[in-house]
């Protein structure tokens, strides 16, 4: 809306025209500026004739009216990841690759399953990525506790593993729809896989249950 055709409340009219609201009530009443009633009853004044009053008293021109400023965007969240792996070498190499490939992603970092439980009740965790062979609870019995959680997403699951195909068949039913990385392929393969999964986030975030 032009300034020319804006509308002012009593209230705005009597700080642009420095006047009191009752004032202003009674300019209307007079037929001094121009308004009329919303459905609601509320008062909407013209600027135009709020502009010609103060020219003829003299008083200079009313400011201009500014539309109000957006409400700032929000920043959008950092997708959170949860790396649950003992080595040390695999953990850097990790990070190695979040930093190069995924350098927005806010990355946890624990070595051993129960701590890596509780941290997905806390955290709630975007993507997992976890190691089969851990101390406190194997990846696999990790994983197999998280599939009975409502909402869980294999799509945001990825194995990682030093154990090849045939080491991983007494896993095979916890591993069942997972994206698994054996180790050596690490490097090759993450930044594919994390890209995908990261993709999936778009779906509502599953509600992961810390340790019990």
């Amino acid at each position: 809306m032009s300034n020319k055709n804006a509308l002012l409340t009593t209230v705005d009219a009597a700080r642009v025209l420095g006047l009191a609201v009752r004032s202003v009530q009674l300019m209307v009443d007079r037929g001094e500026l121009d308004a009329w009633k919303t459905p609601g009853g509320h008062r909407r004044i013209s600027l135009a004739s709020v502009q010609q009053w103060q020219s003829r008293s003299g008083a200079g021109p009313a400011p201009t009216v500014l539309a109000p400023a957006p409400a700032p965007i929000a920043a959008p969240r950092q997708p959170v990841v949860l790396l649950i792996e003992d080595s040390l070498h695999f953990q850097n190499l990790v990070r190695l690759l979040v930093a190069q490939y995924q350098p927005r992603i806010d990355l946890h970092v624990v070595g051993d399953g129960v701590a890596g439980l509780m941290q997905c009740g806390q955290l709630q965790p975007d993507v997992l990525l976890i190691d089969i062979m851990l101390p406190g609870i194997d990846g696999a019995t990790l994983i197999t506790s998280l599939r009975t959680q409502a909402g869980f997403d294999p799509l945001r699951l990825i194995v990682i593993t030093s154990l090849d195909e045939t080491q991983r068949q007494p896993y095979a039913e916890a591993l069942t729809g997972l994206a698994v990385i054996h180790k050596p392929r690490l490097a090759a393969e993450l930044p594919t896989l994390l890209a995908q999964a990261l993709r999936a986030r778009t779906a509502p975030t599953p509600t992961f249950a810390g340790a019990s």
